[in-house]
């Protein structure tokens, strides 16, 4: 009885991670087929939320360098970003949005930059902010923020507001 028990749980478990593998590709988001990390699965299931609501909400790809604006389950607003590198990664999760600053002064390990535009901070010292200082978009190259176009900062700075749900997933 024991081993059937665990063979249906097995195959229920299989069953759900790709239909939610399933749902994602179809939806355009890259998924590796291998079981889900408890993280990987909190990120599925709150954007699938997300996706069946009527709210703004932002997902960050960290695989493809890309920044989507959502209202519910329709895409506003695409941009190339640039995540954190291999030192200085870009923490995946569900988090939202705590702070707007039209400017701010970030500082950290090997760097201080004042003015930066259109901060939108989102876990401590993690944000999504215009980057005037380098054209590398689509490369990895922060010190775990989300650089964006300052074009496109001052866009999605005032199209969010605080408590806008942000999504960083691979």
């Amino acid at each position: 009885m024991k081993s059937i028990m665990s063979s249906n749980w097995v195959r229920y478990a299989g069953a759900f991670l790709a239909s939610t593998l399933l749902t994602l590709t179809v939806l355009g988001i890259s998924a590796i087929p291998t079981f889900a990390a408890p993280l990987q699965e909190e990120i599925a299931e709150r954007m699938m939320e997300l996706q069946s609501s009527d709210n703004r909400w932002i997902s960050v790809d960290l695989t493809n360098q890309r920044l989507i604006a959502w209202e519910g389950g329709s895409q506003v607003y695409a941009v190339i970003i640039s995540t954190g590198k291999k030192s200085t990664p870009t923490r995946q999760g569900v988090f939202t949005i705590k702070s707007k600053h039209r400017t701010d002064r970030m500082r950290g390990e090997g760097y201080d930059v004042p003015n930066v535009p259109y901060a939108m901070y989102y876990e401590g010292s993690y944000a999504i902010h215009g980057a005037f200082w380098h054209h590398r978009f689509g490369t990895p190259v922060s010190h775990g923020c989300v650089n964006v176009a300052v074009n496109h900062a001052r866009w999605l700075f005032d199209w969010a507001s605080v408590g806008t749900p942000v999504i960083i997933h691979d």
